[in-house]
């Protein structure tokens, strides 16, 4: 495989990671558990054993529950703990994030929910820029080769406006979210563009999500949260944001 003129040679090992590199990673969950460790310390003596990542809306419905006799009390360490949990699953690619979205609408509310999902998947996703700069190359030709190629080419093509491409992949299901956090550093999308295409294209999604929260009790499936009108206008926003982009590349090919 060719980028940008150099041939990339994917690992021949089994595992495409080395030591090293699985040490590194190693010590980053270690920092994540160290911190939820702090978080639990500090919170009274009591039945934790409701505290699992949420894996359905039933498991949800019982985290709130539960969460909601220690917000008011303990708000710092229900805050911390949540962006925590939130961080690590965004930096290891691990799924269930819309659950911790619904959670926090139940919990804080629509204006603070947003602010605090925005908050913690932003962070999550340039954690696992970051981690992804350092050891993800291997992993990211291994797991998503075409999709790679993919990103590759569209990345090449739009450089001058490179940000309203990524505010509309951020906005649109074109690539999945996940795959964009761990390979925007591999094919060359500078922080600065990563970080405000996250931070601003996550806040519509954020608030249709974590409205949805606050009737956690209404929802029938995960599937309810995105709704043709939803989908519909996440899309006009996606093709709002890149339209300057075509226009400006349009009349470039005419001048």
């Amino acid at each position: 495989m060719e980028m940008e003129g150099e041939v990339i040679r994917v690992p021949k090992s089994r595992f495409p990671l080395s030591f090293w590199e699985v040490a590194g990673a190693s010590m980053v969950v270690l920092g994540f558990v160290l911190g939820l460790l702090c978080v639990y310390l500090t919170m009274p003596s009591s039945d934790y054993s409701f505290l699992r990542l949420p894996r359905s809306l039933e498991d949800l419905q019982v985290l709130r529950d539960h969460l909601e006799i220690y917000t008011s009390d303990y708000t710092v360490q229900v805050l911390v703990g949540y962006c925590v949990v939130y961080i690590f699953m965004q930096t290891f690619m691990i799924p269930g994030t819309v659950f911790m979205s619904l959670l926090a609408g139940a919990l804080f509310g629509v204006l603070k929910g947003v602010a605090l999902v925005v908050f913690a998947a932003t962070a999550g996703a340039s954690s696992c820029y970051f981690l992804s700069k350092l050891i993800g190359r291997p992993l990211v030709f291994s797991l998503w080769p075409d999709k790679l190629s993919f990103f590759q080419a569209q990345v090449a093509q739009r450089r001058k406006g490179l940000l309203n491409y990524m505010l509309f992949l951020r906005l649109t299901p074109t690539l999945p979210n996940t795959f964009i956090n761990v390979a925007s550093p591999i094919v060359d999308v500078p922080y600065h563009i990563f970080f405000l295409a996250t931070f601003i294209g996550l806040i519509p999604a954020a608030f249709i999500t974590v409205r949805a929260g606050i009737a956690l009790g209404d929802l029938q499936s995960v599937g309810d949260l995105y709704d043709f009108n939803s989908i519909a206008t996440l899309f006009l926003i996606g093709v709002v944001s890149v339209t300057p982009t075509l226009m400006s590349k349009n009349k470039s090919e005419h001048v």
